[in-house]
């Protein structure tokens, strides 16, 4: 039972956010591949949220495999499985490939373009924890990677890339960069002291209000989509959501509460992809 305990905790399934995170931008790209192709597929809805977990937990393991040693200097982090001893290097990198696996086989259900793209992005997913050590605001790459779910689930519904698609998917690196910027801040004082890069020690004392005009950016992004797919006046009522949320966020930040602030982007990707459901489904 603690074994299994701590390949949960491995993956990460104990702590839901950063799936969360990673399923708000692919449902968002889901959505807008649907407006732009007039249709819908349940069994892709299926697939996203399946290999939002999967790739998610991949990440994870593949982050602690590259960070054990460092894991266990930080306070933060150092009982994660693998700096803690409780789960071997091996065993990590089988349960690794065992996911991988299953991306693959979930993968088959697709289509060429999704499995190119897929690839693609697997390969920068392996390599970010890596980044972290010689790019000094990897955050940015960070977005580059797991923002692309949006790229991913949205050639699910179509093949044909369009000003909308590149617009979203800017902001939603934005965001990433944004609420990543808050989670490394959190860690600000270890990583300076094991010399791990961040955007949080990038920007040093600007690093809040850079943090904030990404998000805002993210917000101009999606105002962007609103207004050139021709959405609904009632889009107004997400976008009174959004700036409650962002001014929610922003206290905590205050409070240097800078991991409260973080989960509350759970809430923004949440209102943001109820907005697109109503939109293309109720209203269109």
């Amino acid at each position: 039972m603690n074994k299994l305990k701590a390949y949960i905790q491995l993956a990460r399934i104990d702590k839901p956010i950063g799936i969360y995170l990673l399923l708000w931008p692919s449902l968002l790209g889901l959505l807008l591949g649907i407006l732009q192709s007039g249709s819908s597929n349940i069994k892709n809805f299926i697939i996203v949220f399946i290999g939002s977990v999967l790739v998610r937990s991949c990440g994870c393991i593949i982050n602690d495999i590259s960070d054990y040693k460092i894991d266990r200097l930080v306070t933060r982090t150092a009982n994660r499985p693998l700096a803690s001893g409780t789960i071997s290097i091996l065993e990590a990198w089988v349960f690794f490939i065992i996911l991988g696996f299953a991306s693959i086989i979930l993968l088959i259900f697709t289509n060429p373009l999704t499995i190119k793209i897929s690839i693609f992005f697997a390969v920068l997913i392996i390599l970010y924890p890596l980044t972290k050590r010689f790019f000094l605001a990897p955050q940015f790459i960070l977005g580059i990677t797991f923002g692309s779910g949006c790229l991913i689930a949205y050639s699910l519904e179509s093949s044909y890339f369009t000003t909308s698609l590149a617009i979203m998917y800017l902001g939603i690196i934005a965001w990433i960069v944004s609420f990543d910027t808050y989670y490394a801040l959190e860690d600000k004082e270890d990583d300076l002291r094991i010399n791990i890069n961040s955007t949080a020690i990038l920007w040093g004392g600007h690093a809040v209000i850079y943090a904030q005009i990404l998000h805002l950016i993210f917000y101009g992004s999606l105002l962007y989509l609103a207004i050139i797919n021709k959405f609904s006046f009632y889009f107004v009522i997400v976008f009174i959501g959004l700036m409650i949320t962002y001014f929610y966020q922003n206290r905590l930040i205050k409070k240097s509460k800078f991991l409260e602030a973080f989960k509350a982007n759970n809430w923004i990707g949440l209102i943001c992809v109820l907005g697109f459901i109503f939109e293309i489904f109720l209203i269109n």
